[in-house]
């Protein structure tokens, strides 16, 4: 899949090589403020450390925020905790460490 945003510039998702599918980037918001926000820890060893400096900040940011975590790395989200995520957040960060 592959994202296009308003420079043209395109960005190429390497989750799923066997179909190709275009997809349009979804504009930022002004601010955070207000919003909920969604913290997607992958598993991956010390992520949490990561996530927990960005919900510091993001609550500083008047932020409202959830943190979500994936049973593993190696897989993707299951469809059910994605549509939590979908559901309950306006704006989602997908932290990784390693």
């Amino acid at each position: 899949m592959s994202f296009v945003n308003t420079n043209n510039t395109v960005l190429l998702d390497p989750t799923n090589e066997r179909r190709v599918a275009t997809m349009e980037r979804v504009g930022r918001p002004e601010s955070l403020r207000g919003l909920t926000v969604g913290l997607l820890d992958i598993s991956k060893a010390r992520g949490d450390v990561f996530i927990d400096r960005l919900e510091e900040r993001l609550s500083e940011m008047g932020a409202d925020v959830r943190r979500y975590k994936k049973p593993t790395f190696t897989k993707p989200a299951p469809v059910d905790l994605r549509h939590e995520i979908a559901t309950h957040c306006q704006v989602v960060i997908e932290a990784l460490a390693d």
